[in-house]
């Protein structure tokens, strides 16, 4: 049987709304009723119905963690951070998938129905959109790996995906790679276009060396390793910087399929330093994304915001590093 707020009230000797308080934030109540109703609560093993509070609080402590490409294995270690980080502040995530969503509106009328505090878009390829959607109906919002803008509309947290195109560049360059390619994920997704910008404009002023570009369907496994399988059937490069460490994966399996070396025959590098990158079989250097960083960033800027909704607009961008493993001469 479900415990009610009224026994507890009863075996406390107090009034229900003494309970009523000592279980709401905020709420005044005295030392001594509060360690009564305490007691009482823990001997009967109650506890206080969160739904119910909130039609007293007028906060539903929900949080809406959005997220699409549910395909990638780095979206569960962003789920655990997150879900972590927001039941450790006594917030409830609400997960919903926007895979192949296409219309803003639609969402926001989703996250209306269950009336959550404050919205995340955990997202490198979904547009700007959504999260300006989120915001323009007052609602609390961050957009965790964002893409940056000097006048941000909403809060964004993530890394400076230039800066790392450059920095991958840079890693090819001092290991003496002169035909050089950037295999990236959807050339729609901002994340890719910033990621192949800075690669390729290291190379703007080395005429003595060459850089392509070639993209995937997705950023999945199966599309780097057919991008890959497409490349060595022409003249491939001598290493790749893939925008994603599920591209680098697929197109080191491809190379394997191949008959040739990874990396003697080609040289990769990625980017996340997702957990599979660091199995002994794959060994993929890669360039690091501090995902707990950006997590704990995203989380302290939409409780900030849920609490000043007229709170300005941030930029939160986090340095990454190279990871160095097997895959680069």
């Amino acid at each position: 049987m479900v415990v009610t707020l009224k026994e507890v009230a009863e075996r406390a000797g107090v009034s229900r709304s003494a309970v009523s308080r000592t279980f709401t934030d905020g709420a005044s109540v005295s030392p001594k009723t509060r360690a009564k109703v305490e007691k009482a609560a823990s001997d009967l093993g109650y506890a206080p119905n969160a739904l119910a509070s909130s039609l007293t609080t007028g906060r539903t402590k929900l949080i809406g963690l959005i997220a699409n490409n549910f395909h990638n294995p780095l979206i569960l270690e962003v789920f655990d951070l997150f879900t972590r980080g927001l039941q450790d502040r006594g917030l409830r995530p609400l997960l919903v998938n926007l895979s192949d969503a296409t219309d803003p509106a639609a969402s926001v009328r989703m996250l209306r129905q269950y009336s959550v505090d404050g919205v995340i878009v955990a997202s490198s390829t979904l547009p700007s959109s959504f999260a300006e959607a989120f915001k323009s109906a007052g609602l609390p919002v961050v957009h965790a790996f964002g893409r940056y803008s000097r006048s941000p509309d909403v809060h964004v947290v993530g890394i400076d995906n230039v800066a790392c195109g450059r920095m991958a560049a840079d890693a090819l360059i001092r290991r003496g790679y002169r035909r050089v390619g950037f295999l990236g994920g959807p050339q729609t997704a901002t994340s890719t276009q910033d990621r192949a910008a800075g690669f390729l404009g290291a190379f703007d002023s080395r005429p003595d060396l060459t850089a392509t570009a070639s993209y995937a369907s997705a950023y999945s496994f199966d599309a780097g390793r057919a991008e890959m399988q497409r490349l060595l059937a022409e003249d491939p490069a001598e290493a790749y910087f893939c925008g994603d460490d599920l591209l680098a994966i697929g197109a080191l399996s491809a190379i394997n399929e191949a008959g040739l070396s990874v990396p003697g025959d080609v040289g990769l590098i990625g980017l996340n330093d997702m957990e599979m990158s660091r199995w002994q079989n794959i060994g993929l250097t890669t360039i690091r994304q501090p995902l707990a960083q950006i997590i704990d960033a995203a989380i302290e800027l939409v409780v900030a915001t849920i609490e000043d909704p007229g709170r300005h607009p941030e930029i939160r961008l986090f340095p990454c590093n190279v990871i160095d493993r097997r895959t680069l001469r």
